[in-house]
């Protein structure tokens, strides 16, 4: 097999446009090269708007992570104005969250990953005609019930934000809707019939079985479900050792309480938990079409290079903690919150565990919800009123459904004078540093096999899925 280069992109089933430059020797990947083309300038657009304008256009930045953006904005104004959101009202803006991460893990599942494995390159496979039936987009029966359940799960939203996606529900001082006894009931209803759909589908099994595994061994041997049905495709495609990462991983914590967040914050470096140095975040722009320096957040500009010069491949900045790459996402945050299972899978860090990461915390995010459900207090205060200083700074950070999210802002003269947001995607599909080192999707798919008649290798496909890339995010 001779040495060629492949352009593959834009990917199909991805929010955003996406491109992917590999170099490809003796059937191998030698070097990726990711590249966000669309510049949409969110950052731009902030300068100068009332800071309160945050909480409006920045869940416009993505129509999947919404709520994400709107919890991240609602967080900084409130750290800028020195409050928290009252106690009940932490608890709707969670439960808002969780259910909008919930239901991305679910689309992402049966939507945008699975369906790959019903492409005609897999024909032959024992487990192809059942992919097909499943998965094939528009008509698989798995898909089908997915897209049901997802729909009334997304109801509670609609009850308590009043509509989905860009709800302005979220507020630094809480949230709008104080929901009544009635309102509890019936999300609760919706809640009891979202368990039914991951119980009868998903997982073939009450989820409390499948929270009790605790190896990537243990969990080879699941069978039932959808998710039964990934092990035997992941086992027969060899995916635990497909798309291997650095093992690090980040996590800001997500859903904050006055106890602290419902799944732990952290960095996972050396097989062991570390806390967030957040002073060593910085966005390297050696790669990126943007003028100016490596900097913090804090201090950082987005001012695109229309000239698209020097060695810049990509409009994705290169966020790095302490000049280092991480790993963000549904696995990094059950690494980081100590599951067993993720914590056997930190090390293997591949195709196979990002997926079961993302099983693994669709089953925990249905418990969470069910108790924060359970402890909301419809006789409790909702929100307070929050005047937004008239200088000052804040930052937001949570968890979407992709990993870590970071709306820094800065507020002078009663205007926004800066706001920085770095995104999941960010993270993980970031170009090349100043060091040469490659963003960890690029270094994931190293090694990837390409076929001589392929020009969208499916293994490179597989790579990129599990990262459940959201591309309009990272280019704001």
């Amino acid at each position: 097999m001779s040495e060629r280069n492949l352009l593959v992109g834009p990917f199909n089933r991805v929010e955003g446009d996406l491109e992917l430059r590999l170099e490809v020797d003796a059937g191998q990947v030698r070097a990726a090269y990711a590249n966000s083309p669309l510049f949409r300038g969110f950052e731009r657009m902030m300068i100068g708007k009332d800071p309160r304008d945050a909480l409006t256009i920045t869940p416009r930045i993505c129509g999947i992570c919404s709520i994400s953006q709107s919890a991240a904005a609602a967080i900084a104004l409130a750290d800028a104005a020195g409050v928290r959101p009252t106690p009940e009202g932490e608890k709707v803006a969670a439960l808002l969250h969780a259910v909008e991460n919930l239901a991305d893990h679910v689309t992402h599942f049966n939507l945008f990953f699975m369906p790959d494995f019903a492409k005609p390159g897999y024909a032959g496979r024992d487990w192809f005609d059942a992919a097909v039936a499943r998965f094939t987009a528009g008509k698989g029966s798995s898909l089908r019930r997915a897209i049901d359940a997802r729909a009334q799960l997304l109801h509670i939203v609609g009850l308590l934000g009043g509509k989905w996606p860009h709800t302005l529900a979220i507020q630094p001082g809480g949230v709008t809707r104080a929901p009544s006894a009635r309102d509890l009931i019936r999300i609760g209803t919706s809640l009891r019939a979202f368990r039914r759909y991951l119980e009868e589908q998903l997982f073939g099994a009450p989820l409390e079985a499948f929270l009790s595994l605790g190896t990537g061994d243990q969990a080879a041997n699941w069978t039932t479900g959808d998710a039964g049905f990934f092990m035997t495709i992941a086992a027969d495609l060899d995916l635990q050792a497909l798309g291997r990462g650095r093992g690090r991983y980040m996590s800001f914590g997500a859903y904050p309480m006055r106890d602290g967040p419902l799944f732990a914050p952290g960095l996972w470096r050396d097989g062991a938990r570390h806390d967030i140095d957040h002073a060593a975040i910085a966005e390297d722009l050696s790669h990126a079409w943007m003028l100016g320096e490596t900097a913090h957040p804090t201090r950082a500009e987005t001012l695109p290079d229309a000239a698209m010069s020097g060695p810049a491949y990509s409009w994705c900045k290169a966020p790095r903690l302490a000049g280092e790459t991480v790993e963000v996402g549904a696995l990094a945050r059950q690494i980081l919150d100590g599951h067993p299972l993720a914590l056997s899978l930190a090390e293997e860090g591949s195709v196979r565990a990002r997926i079961l990461g993302r099983l693994l915390e669709i089953a925990r995010s249905q418990l969470v919800l069910e108790e924060l459900l359970s402890s909301i207090n419809p006789a409790g205060k909702f929100m307070d009123q929050v005047t937004i200083p008239h200088d000052g700074t804040g930052v937001g950070l949570v968890e979407a459904a992709r990993g870590s999210l970071g709306h820094w802002l800065r507020i002078e003269d009663g205007k926004i004078a800066s706001y920085q947001i770095i995104a999941p995607t960010t993270w993980n599909f970031s170009p090349r540093d100043s060091a040469g080192i490659p963003g960890p999707v690029e270094g994931s798919l190293v090694g990837a096999a390409v076929g001589d008649d392929e020009d969208t290798p499916l293994s490179v496909q597989h790579i990129v899925r599990s990262y459940d890339p959201c591309m309009v995010c990272t280019v704001h």
